[in-house]
């Protein structure tokens, strides 16, 4: 197999982990396909098209190969030859095309981070990329008995803590020395960064918003500096480009801040509220961007399509659930878009999602239950719904605000037809 013309810097974030979901057979010939790049070329790629090409920043084929391990769908006899295939990636660069395996692996493997000031652009990205994507390979090395791989790689996943600046709550770039990239402005796109600038990188820790958001001073310090994405103005500094780049005019029309959904970076960072407690903010924000930023009009798309990353933040985020870890059986919820769904899955299984009051004034979950069991829970696993699923939401005009779905608490009991 060969499946070609896909880039993993936009696709690890959804639509392999939709993939996995709802079309494994496909995605098991995928992913035999990346197998047979790795056995002819000596890399996985990180843009197919449909040889190794440059384009982007990050490793993500770590996340895109792990999270199809990890969910039982990669062929048996590809496992060892793809585990053999991230460990390999993390300490080469392809001779000519630079975005594939890890520009800077020298530096990111001794320092811990690559260095701002060497000349290797977009560094900051590229760390931070690693660090989730080594998290990733370190879940497949303990599924697979690798207990000393898994360790160095674990304590890899970390490096992301070399970025942040404790100044000014960002992440930023590094020098060689360990001093922090100056002048420094978090809103500069490219430079440290990739297609964005930092208040949009600071929340590429996947793997880890818990340890972010103590470095951040706690959950309450988090929030609030997530809120503020929203808060600041949609100003931006060009310079690295020469130009105003597309995806900053899609930031600015959004007119949500500094939030830029027309590109991927940002595209998690609402359901980071549900990792602090405050998930009511990611039911208001989901609901915001599904209403505002996408229509069946020809400018329906906020931004790029991108190999079906924007589609399917949509159809995960309508269903009212999202992949905000790939690697992980983790799904955070948000706000589902319609009153009945269903998933049949390729198993035979099926997922039923209900919402009987939803409408736009009830955006708000106030009780889920899975199976006809409250939860208390803000998430979803992938076992749960791998084995067929009722999962039922009963949502409400006002937030929860002490806590996003209350063992015990009836929803609102607005009928539908109060709905408008």
């Amino acid at each position: 197999y060969m499946y070609t013309d896909t880039g993993f810097w936009d696709t690890f974030r959804c639509l392999f982990p939709l993939l996995n979901l709802v079309y494994p057979s496909v995605n098991a010939e995928i992913q035999a396909g990346l197998a047979n790049t790795y056995r002819e070329s000596g890399f996985l790629p990180e843009w197919a098209s449909p040889g190794h090409r440059g384009c982007m920043v990050g490793n993500n084929s770590a996340s895109v190969v792990a999270d199809a391990i990890l969910k039982g769908v990669t062929p048996a006899e590809d496992v060892a030859t793809l585990y053999e295939a991230m460990l390999a990636g993390r300490d080469k660069v392809y001779p000519t095309v630079s975005s594939t395996g890890r520009l800077g692996h020298e530096y990111y493997n001794t320092l811990g981070y690559v260095p701002y000031n060497v000349g290797i652009n977009e560094n900051a990205a590229r760390t931070l990329e690693y660090a989730y994507d080594d998290w990733c390979i370190a879940q497949v090395a303990k599924k697979l008995g690798k207990t000393d791989d898994a360790a160095m790689l674990e304590k890899a996943s970390q490096n992301y803590k070399n970025l942040f600046d404790p100044e000014t709550r960002l992440m930023r770039g590094r020098n060689e020395d360990g001093t922090f990239q100056s002048p420094f402005s978090p809103y500069k796109w490219g430079d440290a960064f990739t297609e964005g600038n930092s208040w949009h990188y600071t929340w590429s820790v996947f793997h880890d918003p818990e340890g972010l958001a103590t470095l951040m001073g706690g959950k309450t310090e988090f929030g609030k500096m997530l809120d503020s994405v929203f808060v600041v103005p949609p100003i931006y500094d060009d310079s690295y480009y020469g130009f105003r780049i597309h995806e900053i005019t899609e930031m600015q029309v959004a007119n949500m801040g500094n939030y830029a959904h027309g590109n991927q970076p940002a595209q998690h960072m609402i359901y980071l509220y549900n990792y602090v407690g405050q998930p009511w903010k990611a039911q208001w924000w989901t609901r915001e961007v599904m209403d505002r930023l996408y229509s069946s009009k020809p400018d329906g798309y906020c931004g790029d399509e991108d190999n079906g990353q924007t589609s399917a933040w949509y159809v995960f985020s309508a269903l009212g659930f999202y992949p905000v870890c790939p690697g992980s059986d983790e799904y955070a919820v948000g706000s589902p878009l319609f009153r009945k769904a269903a998933i049949h899955l390729e198993n035979g299984q099926t997922v039923e999602i209900d919402a009987p009051q939803n409408c736009a004034e009830n955006r708000y979950v106030g009780r889920m239950t899975v199976d006809g069991k409250v939860t208390g829970k803000t998430f979803l696993e992938y076992g749960e719904l791998l084995g067929g699923a009722k999962i039922a939401f009963g949502m409400q005009p006002e937030p929860d605000k002490d806590r996003g779905a209350k063992p015990g608490d009836a929803p609102y009991s607005m009928s539908r037809e109060d709905c408008r």
